[in-house]
């Protein structure tokens, strides 16, 4: 733990966590130059609930969040902190996302679809865009359910 104050970044002051407006912040817009992937343990937030959940994992963790944008197609908002992932929004809305068991942060997709078709995972979720890049979704041959994304800058460079 840091003895130094997590402050709130001063890019949230007043920000909207309505998950239907258009909101795109990364610290780092690209995963390509990952030398690791990231892992990412989700933890969902009642509506209303982001910024403060965002403060306390601030503080436990002694570092700042380094992600926060909409979905909106699915009506969430999502913000990272270390090695927690945020999800806010309605509980029925959430619900199709509770079975994910993490995310997973990656340089590139590709590689990780070659690997777990060796390994015989099931890709449950083909590749698609999302609002970050791109990102699919296995079922491991454990059974555990893990999200693929890798990020890549939008059209405006956000």
């Amino acid at each position: 733990m840091t003895d130094t104050p997590v402050t709130t970044p001063a890019w949230t002051e007043g920000a909207p966590t309505d998950p239907t407006a258009d909101i795109m912040w990364r610290r780092s817009n690209d995963s390509s130059t990952l030398t690791t992937p990231r892992a990412f343990i989700r933890v969902f937030v009642e509506p209303g609930g982001l910024e403060a959940a965002a403060g306390f994992y601030e503080e436990l963790q002694g570092v700042e969040r380094d992600m926060w944008f909409t979905f909106r197609e699915f009506g969430i908002a999502l913000a990272a902190v270390g090695g927690f992932l945020l999800i806010e929004g309605e509980p029925a809305t959430v619900e199709r996302f509770r079975s994910t068991t993490g995310t997973l942060l990656v340089p590139e997709l590709a590689p990780y679809l070659d690997r777990l078709a060796a390994a015989g995972a099931e890709i449950t979720e083909a590749p698609r865009r999302v609002p970050t890049g791109s990102g699919f979704t296995a079922r491991h041959a454990d059974g555990t359910v893990v999200e693929y994304v890798e990020h890549r800058p939008t059209a405006d460079g956000r």
